[in-house]
Formats: structure tokens, sequence, C-alpha cells
């Protein structure tokens, strides 16, 4: 999956994953990862996602990824935040950081495979509900792994979708139960805490579940 097929997604405002007012299952489910405050959180392939000022506004810090920039600058719009840019030529990245009650907020623009612990720091918990089930399988397998290495295999809570694949194409990709454990078994103590119909149908033509998994790492 190339670049310009996201870019070319939001250029055509074909956006149906961005939710206005912010995922519920989110606010459900957060309190299961048992952070303190002041935590870092990382939401890969953001968006402009309400959620992240939803984070801030419960007190945690985040750092996330994008790849297309007008996203991001919507991000920073809504929340009415005026971020500091800078270009970080040696990755090929742009750095958007801006500080909400002295939580801060750094977003990545560019390849999430160009992150790198140095880069972002400490992770304390991994939120997505966007991005596994928004890559194909070849590349669910790399971000993975480079999800791992990137965090120290920190603590995910992590939004899927069960459907028939074959009746229609992604994205979103359905992720299975069975597939969630291929990924993540062997280093994560993996429980599901809810399965939902998708109301509608998943894109208004198919029955699917909506499911939150909770990742912990093994001990």
């Amino acid at each position: 999956m190339q670049a310009s097929y996201w870019h070319e997604k939001w250029q055509k405002g074909e956006t149906a994953f961005h939710q206005f007012k912010g995922s519920p299952l989110l606010k459900t489910h957060f309190p299961e990862l048992g952070l303190p405050e002041l935590s870092r959180l990382l939401v890969p392939l953001c968006g402009k996602t309400r959620d992240i000022a939803w984070l801030v506004a419960n007190g945690h810090h985040v750092v996330a990824a994008e790849l297309h920039e007008p996203a991001v600058i919507q991000l920073f719009k809504d929340m009415e935040v005026e971020p500091k840019v800078m270009h970080l030529d040696k990755f090929d990245l742009i750095h958007y950081q801006a500080m909400v009650d002295e939580l801060t907020i750094d977003v990545y623009v560019g390849d999430i495979f160009q992150l790198t612990p140095t880069l972002i720091g400490r992770i304390d918990a991994i939120y997505d509900r966007a991005a596994l089930v928004a890559l194909p399988l070849d590349m669910r397998e790399k971000y993975t792994l480079h999800m791992r290495e990137l965090t120290g295999a920190a603590a995910q809570l992590l939004i899927s979708f069960d459907y028939e694949q074959h009746l229609l194409p992604g994205p979103p990709y359905c992720v299975d139960a069975g597939e969630v454990a291929s990924h993540y078994g062997e280093h994560y103590v993996v429980s599901q805490l809810a399965s939902e119909d998708v109301v509608g149908g998943l894109k208004g033509k198919l029955k699917a579940n909506e499911e939150v998994w909770l990742l912990k790492k093994k001990t």
C-alpha cells in the first residue's frame, strides 16, 4: 500500500474512519491499562482523531504519527492549539509539538517506520484504534514488530474489526482473534475486553464486529 493511497483518501474526504466525537470504546476501556497520570501514550496513524484531546484532558502526554500533514494541521486547529513545527531532515519527518496544561503533544508527520526509540522517548502504552486495521497483511506483520521494538513491548489498547474479508475489501481490514494472537501472543498476555456489532454494518454494507483487546507484556 503506497502513501499516495492515503493522501488521495484524505484529499477526497473519504475518511469514514474518523470519529468526530472520539471513540466511545476508548472512554470505556482505557482504565484497563491501569496507567498513572502523566503517562506517555503512542497513537499510531492518528489522523485528526479527537481521542488525542481526550487523552490530554485526562492527564496524559501524547506521541502520535500520521502520514497526511493536513490532517495533523486540522487536529491542532480543532484543539485550538498552535504547535511548533520542526523539520527533522535526518528522519524525513516533520515534528509538530505543543503543550496543553503542561502536557506535551508530539505528532510526527511521515513514515511511521522512520520513528526510533531515541527519537520519541519513553512510551508507557499504545492506543491503536485505526492503525493495525488500516494496513494489509504484509505490512501488519512489519508494523506489529516495529511497535514492539519502538516501545519495549509497552501495553496496548487495540481496536480491531472481524468480518468476512472476502466479501468486502479493506481497509479497514479484518483482524480476527486468531490474527491478533499470531501477532501478539508470543510477547503479550492478550485479553479481549469487548466485541460489539458495528451499527449499520461496516461501510454500511456488511455485518462486522468491532473488538477491543488489552495487551500486556509477558513477564
